[in-house]
């Protein structure tokens, strides 16, 4: 007998629609989904964290209590990042434990342990507290293929998961490069020398999923992972649906009754249409250039994303060819979260600035620093001292060199601290939860099929508006690049135009000092992080003068000159568009 676990609450709609799904339209189906039979229910970690809080407005620790309540037979799984949680950083030891804790507490019975370079190092703090937490532990081997990853290592690995403590072990081919070959290989080896349950994770992005979950049956696997019809296939598992007929009558039949998915079929049908707009054909599509450029499913589907919001979808294929080559140069990491992140906005930052590691994110001088971990193959001098010049490398356990969190934490935000839950929250995602607790958010407006198109031409964020008579004064409903705006018009040289648009990342820009200096635009459409320097400051060439979050990633601003600030034109938190202009230097 096979198992399933089904993944249409977590890693099926991050796949195909960039984690959007919202908990209203995940409550209809819970009691049938609890019906159904599963191993378990994959609803929680991955980007699911991050998504609630940036895009949804919603509690992400509500949505698990939610799904809890609903589910009362049927075990939750949840994706564990090892050190980094559901963040793009390794954080402290007790935030490690406090995040554990809570989400054990509020319901999740199976933890998915992974490390993005397979490093033990960042998993066994996890494991531990998971096993004190009396649930079960399931480690994960980050499959990929590269000249330095051998089924011999991944082996290894999960031999020393298992001394450490797991109840099982996952494959976690998160880019859907495993072949039928390699996983009767790699599960007969597991169940053999290993001697634990296997479950099986892969994706259908180059079309060798069902075959490859055949062959894993064969071989031993215990439980694979799947995505009911309306979320499946593309960069996303294979149809619930048609593995269980395929395997129905055979020795892995997986005793789940096919008129129980009826229902739940049903109502992602329904669902799907809902979000049909969120879809990129190019995430729907069976793609074997996957097996070079090795891109997982969630991956793929948030690089479109981010290439559409930078307004450079047109660089897609430039982007999927610099890909390798930035994964060989920074050491040939699986490309899963957080790695896939941090090389996948490499690629695209090489390409958009026309010159490779001219834009360096902070995330990735981490990763050569050694702050993620070792890297499976090393990472050469040259594109070392490129990266972070002459800065000692980490060789140690990376969680050693974090102090703890929590208490600062506390401190900081204690005003708006109503919950346990909420420090963690904070702690992962900082500025992001801060404005989720104090009800600053608003959850982003799902695209219809009628929005027009995206113009590719860079967006306007002070619009003209539609008027005959320059001096007439009033409000104004403009789109821009699709997008609805409220635009208060007044006479020519009476003051800024103001521009609203609620829940909108697109700001106005702000207006330069009449000077004679120099303006720094912004190199990519993103949120202001942080301000470093103020009016007045000296600054060197390649000096940072801001921080800017773009693509989930940090990246310093720096001046091209040496100069003098003369103004600063933007502040903390504000969204801006690529070429919006930051500062004035002279």
């Amino acid at each position: 007998m096979v198992k399933i676990t089904e993944t249409i609450l977590r890693d099926a709609h991050q796949s195909l629609i960039a984690t959007r799904m919202r908990t209203e339209d995940m409550i209809g189906a819970l009691e049938h989904l609890d019906a159904v039979g599963y191993h378990s229910l994959e609803v929680w970690g991955g980007a699911t964290f991050d998504s609630c809080l940036r895009f949804l407005n919603e509690d992400p620790w509500e949505r698990l209590r939610t799904i809890r309540k609903h589910v009362k037979k049927t075990k939750l799984q949840m994706l564990l990042r090892g050190q980094n949680l559901v963040g793009y950083r390794h954080y402290a030891d007790d935030v490690v434990e406090r995040f554990v804790s809570l989400a054990a507490q509020n319901g999740i019975d199976i933890f998915r342990i992974f490390d993005a370079l397979n490093d033990m190092r960042n998993v066994e703090k996890a494991i531990k507290e998971v096993k004190k937490a009396g649930k079960h532990v399931q480690g994960c081997i980050s499959y990929t293929l590269s000249p330095v990853h051998t089924e011999e290592k991944f082996i290894q690995f999960a031999i020393e998961l298992k001394n450490a403590g797991c109840d099982s072990i996952a494959i976690k081919d998160m880019a859907g490069l495993m072949d039928p070959a390699g996983a009767t290989s790699l599960v007969s080896g597991l169940k053999k020398q290993v001697g634990l349950p296997v479950q099986v994770h892969t994706h259908c992005t180059s079309g060798l999923a069902m075959l490859t979950y055949f062959a894993a049956a064969q071989a031993g696997a215990d439980v694979m992972d799947c995505a009911l019809s309306p979320f499946s296939w593309g960069t996303s598992q294979p149809p619930t649906e048609s593995m269980v007929f395929a395997l129905k009558g055979t020795e892995w039949d997986t005793g789940i009754d096919t008129d129980k998915l009826s229902p739940v079929t049903a109502h992602f049908k329904a669902v799907r249409e809902k979000y049909s707009a969120l879809i990129n054909p190019i995430s729907e599509r069976l793609d074997v250039d996957v097996l070079t450029y090795q891109i997982p499913g969630g991956m793929l589907s948030n690089l479109v994303s981010q290439l559409e919001k930078q307004k450079k979808l047109d660089k897609y294929d430039e982007v999927l060819k610099e890909l390798p080559l930035c994964r060989k140069e920074l050491g040939y990491p699986p490309l899963v979260t957080p790695t896939s992140q941090i090389v996948g906005t490499q690629a695209v930052m090489n390409v958009i600035a026309g010159e490779r590691y001219k834009m360096i994110p902070k995330e990735t001088k981490e990763l050569v620093r050694g702050m993620y971990g070792r890297t499976p193959a090393p990472i050469s001098d040259e594109i070392r001292k490129k990266i972070i010049g002459d800065e000692p490398v980490i060789t140690g356990r990376p969680a050693d060199t974090i102090e703890p969190e929590l208490a600062s934490v506390e401190k900081q935000y204690a005003s708006i601290i109503k919950k346990p839950e909420d420090v963690i929250s904070l702690a992962l995602y900082g500025e992001v939860a801060a404005k989720f607790l104090r009800g600053e958010t608003t959850a982003e407006p799902i695209p219809s099929k009628t929005t027009p198109a995206a113009s590719s031409a860079p967006a306007t964020t002070q619009a003209a508006a539609p008027v005959a008579n320059a001096a007439a004064k009033g409000s104004w409903d403009v789109t821009v690049n699709g997008k609805q705006f409220r635009v208060d018009v007044v006479p020519a040289g009476s003051g800024p135009v103001s521009v609203s648009n609620q829940g909108s990342q697109v700001t106005p820009a702000a207006s330069a000092p009449t000077g004679t200096g120099k303006p720094l635009p912004s190199p990519l459409q993103g949120t202001i992080f942080k301000l470093i320097k103020k009016p007045g400051d000296t600054v060197k060439v390649g000096e940072t003068i801001l921080i800017l979050e773009a693509m989930k990633m940090e990246n310093e601003i720096s001046s091209p000159f040496d100069g003098v600030i003369e103004a600063i034109l933007v502040k903390e938190g504000q969204a801006v568009e690529a070429d919006t202009h930051l500062a004035i230097i002279i």
